[in-house]
């Protein structure tokens, strides 16, 4: 085969792999979602029509469609719009940030008690079964209120509660990953444990936890917005989203559109990670691939 023709098929293949990845709905729904979002969020100075902070008591609780304030105004006359735009920042800051760093943490612990074994396994899984033995939202509770209200509280809460299950995770894939033959043989051939946790473990572990992570930042969604529900989250007058639906709750039979309208910022959010993990599954996990097939 010439040189000409091997550039074509790999050329007909890659097209076709990317025919194939635009044709997942469930993909192309994700990544528009949260391509929207990102979008607002970057360019959120030139988007939001009004100043997210200035209070206009004489605007109070105006309705959606108002002159001058499309969502309507909240309980102290601010643009519901300008802040849900801003408050898109956040929504992904404490979506990902602590996916990102529990993945790190976690799967790090996760695949030294895997590959070490013994009591070191022991010990690990024994910390992790405590901390499943509170439910997620109580465990990230009690730590946020422990170290106080705010942001960076929040953050290390969730951080804490999310470590466990990426430990978990890539402990199991580790363990019948390193009684494979080609680990067996670079044991045999004398290279170091890191080297080979590193290079021959480590790639394994990757799909799964790629998976579980975006699968995870939509819970996240969901966890962040459930703290500042709260009052556990980012302090007044920042903008957020679970801080603006426990704001608008006490007028849902008045003006229920101030709490619903980040409600439904919040779902769609959420959503789009979902999507994406949903998507991720279907064209990482090999049993999926041998379905489709």
């Amino acid at each position: 085969m010439s040189e000409a023709a091997a550039t074509a098929g790999e050329d007909t293949t890659r097209s076709a792999g990317f025919g194939r990845l635009f044709r997942n709905g469930t993909l192309v729904t994700g990544l528009a979602i949260l391509g929207v979002m990102v979008f607002v969020a970057v360019f959120a100075d030139l988007i939001a029509p009004h100043d997210a902070f200035r209070a206009n008591p004489i605007a109070r609780y105006l309705p959606p469609l108002s002159p001058g304030y499309l969502l309507g105004t909240d309980e102290l006359g601010r643009d519901i719009l300008s802040r849900l735009i801003y408050g898109t920042r956040l929504a992904l800051l404490v979506a990902v940030v602590p996916t990102v760093i529990a993945l790190v943490i976690g799967g790090a612990v996760g695949l030294f008690a895997g590959y070490a074994g013994g009591v070191w396994d022991s010990i690990v899984m024994r910390i992790f079964d405590v901390m499943f033995a509170f439910p997620g939202i109580l465990l990230a509770l009690g730590i946020s209120a422990a170290l106080g209200p705010g942001l960076s509280s929040m953050i290390i809460a969730m951080i804490v509660v999310t470590i466990p299950a990426f430990g978990r995770i890539v402990r199991g894939v580790v363990l019948g990953v390193k009684e494979e033959l080609y680990v067996e043989a670079a044991t045999a051939l004398g290279y170091g444990h890191l080297r080979i946790a590193l290079r021959h473990v480590l790639p394994n572990v990757l799909a799964p936890v790629l998976i579980y992570g975006t699968l995870q930042t939509g819970r996240n969604v969901i966890l962040a917005a459930s703290l500042s529900f709260l009052g556990l989250g980012p302090q007044p007058p920042t903008p957020d989203w679970g801080q603006m639906l426990g704001g608008g709750r006490m007028a849902l039979a008045t003006a229920a559109h101030v709490a619903t309208i980040p409600g439904i910022a919040i779902a769609l959010l959420a959503i789009g990670f979902n999507l994406l993990g949903d998507a991720a599954r279907d064209l990482l996990d090999p049993r999926m691939k041998r379905d489709r097939d």
